[in-house]
């Protein structure tokens, strides 16, 4: 039964990409659908009141607009949050939000982060929620998703525009996020997750104590939570709340919502460069990479806690520490793959007690970044893999590599090697320096092998903009709080800036026509090749600080 659950949930996120994915081809490409009639109002008078033109932007131009933008909401988010006690709809009474955690939170959820330093319920009013949170999950994934869209356009395209960012941001919230978001809200409310405006209720419990049930807007932040692969959790408990996902059937359309657009992505760019195998090679690298951390992670919690199972107590079901038994074992192994391989951040289960190599599932997920991703992060980082594969294999064979017809020449690689470069230097230094002082080794709540893999998470998951927790950190502190925020910054805007340029340079370049001579980069073998250049660059990069947390913590227990 649970293999089956799992291979359900995998052959419906499949299906569903491919008509996702024709959708979004036409909303990136400004190509007629069913939905213009009433959508061409709407954007037009958005445009009309903001000012928006449609000029075409260069890659310099696209990048400014997505950064000035990003940051003019976040200062104007920060405000909001510095003054909520003062708020209507604040029925709780939620008092202001301390700087150095409001400096983490909006830059937390401006990068499509979502790492909570504090509990939504207690800590956030119900006006914060909405004009903050849930509007920072659309209008982060929507940038994420316009600057995937401009990426796009430059490798594929023929001249140095790349569209304009702001009409990107519009089609995208207005086509693709809102409605989903709208029929996955709709689905929520029917089984039974909260959207009111009432205040917490104060109820008597059966031994007669009295207990506070929080409330709010759920139903909406949930959709759009992981429609957008967000992640931030309206409630401290995040999706394991049954306020937030309260049926197993809640748990699959969750997990097929976070899946979703990622995967579609995919096969919208098999339809841009017309050839829908470079497409579905790219998927499937991307697939198998899915399945061994899948494999992976599912082996290690149904074989158990090794530290339980000397106490001699039954684990029949395998690792249920930390586990909901509503979504069981599969249910859970399922999320925690899904969660940090799509870069969404939402957890059901905690991830502090999976076992040592269930652990590093979730880990090595985000230290690659390139399985699926959140909107179009991954896509472009698998990418840019690929480009680089193309050039190892050039070398080879020693002719000049071409990757969808542009020549791959010095400037390119070097724009990829500083971008690769990028990921393991935010995380390894900031955990060293963690390791190092007092104020970073405060925060470790569990000494010795597991201690580090808390510190290394967390700078792995802010630096992926994934933002779930491996919790049992005690981080809310101003150095935890200004240390990972710099790393959500980092990690969001210096690689998808610098792809961009990778992007710009391949928009300026002539088609080479394609000869016998030409590395094929549709087909299985460059699947398998792309796949294992992968796996090899992450094993160098990462592999001593895996082994000095969840490995060496297995064999501890063996």
């Amino acid at each position: 039964m649970d293999i089956f659950q799992i291979a359900l949930t995998l052959i419906i996120f499949v299906l569903l990409v491919i008509p996702t994915g024709k959708y979004m081809y036409k909303v990136i490409n400004n190509k007629k659908s069913f939905v213009d009639p009433v959508m061409d109002k709407v954007d037009n008078l958005i445009y009309k009141v903001t000012g928006i033109t449609k000029e075409e932007m260069t890659w310099k131009q696209y990048s400014i607009a997505f950064i000035v933008s990003n940051m003019v909401m976040a200062l104007t988010a920060y405000i909001v949050l510095r003054i909520q006690g003062v708020h209507f709809l604040n029925p709780n009474g939620i008092k202001p939000m301390e700087a150095s955690l409001n400096f983490n939170t909006i830059i937390s959820f401006i990068t499509n982060t979502n790492l909570q330093d504090y509990s939504g319920e207690w800590g956030l009013s119900y006006l914060s929620q909405m004009i903050v949170i849930t509007f920072f999950m659309f209008t982060s994934a929507a940038s994420g998703f316009a600057v995937a869209a401009a990426f796009i356009r430059g490798i594929t395209g023929k001249t140095k525009m790349l569209g304009n960012f702001f009409v990107d941001l519009v089609r995208v919230i207005t086509r693709v996020l809102l409605p989903f978001s709208i029929i996955v809200t709709i689905f929520l409310m029917a089984q039974g997750v909260p959207q009111t405006f009432s205040p917490n209720k104060v109820v008597t419990t059966i031994e007669g104590t009295k207990q506070v049930i929080a409330l709010g807007p759920v139903a909406s932040l949930e959709a759009i939570k992981h429609i957008g692969t967000n992640g931030g959790g309206f409630f401290g408990a995040n999706s394991s709340h049954p306020f937030e996902n309260p049926t197993p059937l809640t748990n699959l359309i969750e997990m097929l919502s976070m899946m979703l657009i990622p995967g579609a992505i995919v096969y919208c760019f098999g339809l841009m460069v017309k050839n829908k195998k470079q497409g579905w090679a790219i998927f499937a690298a991307m697939s198998i990479l899915l399945v061994i951390s899948l494999t992976v992670c599912f082996n290690a919690e149904k074989a158990g806690n090794p530290a339980i199972a000397k106490l001699n107590i039954s684990q029949a079901m395998g690792n249920m520490e930390g586990k909901e038994i509503r979504f069981g074992l599969s249910g859970s192994t399922l999320f925690t793959t899904i969660t940090t391989a799509f870069t969404t951040g939402t957890v059901n289960n905690m991830h502090d007690s999976l076992t040592p190599l269930g652990g590093m599932v979730p880990l090595w997920n985000m230290m690659l970044n390139v399985v699926f991703g959140g909107k179009g992060v991954g896509f472009m980082n698998m990418i840019m893999y690929a480009v680089l594969t193309v050039f190892l294999c050039g070398l080879m064979v020693g002719r000049t590599p071409e990757f969808l017809g542009k020549k791959i020449e010095a400037k390119e690689i070097k724009l990829i090697s500083l971008a690769i470069l990028i990921h393991p230097f935010i995380i390894l230094v900031p955990s060293s320096i963690a390791l190092l002082t007092k104020q970073g080794l405060a925060g470790i709540t569990n000494p010795g092998f597991h201690g580090l893999t808390q510190v290394l998470y967390q700078f792995t998951s802010s630096a992926a903009n994934n933002g779930s927790g491996f919790e049992g950190l005690a981080d809310n502190t101003m150095f935890w709080n200004v240390s990972t925020g710099l790393v959500m910054y980092a990690g969001r805007y210096f690689a998808m800036v610098i792809l961009l340029a990778v992007a710009g340079s391949l928009a300026s370049k002539k088609l080479v026509p394609e000869s016998n001579s030409t590395f094929k980069t549709d087909n299985t073998m460059f699947t398998i090749i792309l796949v294992c250049i992968v796996l090899i660059i992450g094993a160098l990069t990462f592999l001593p600080a895996v082994v000095l947390g969840p490995v060496a913590e297995h064999l501890m227990f063996h």
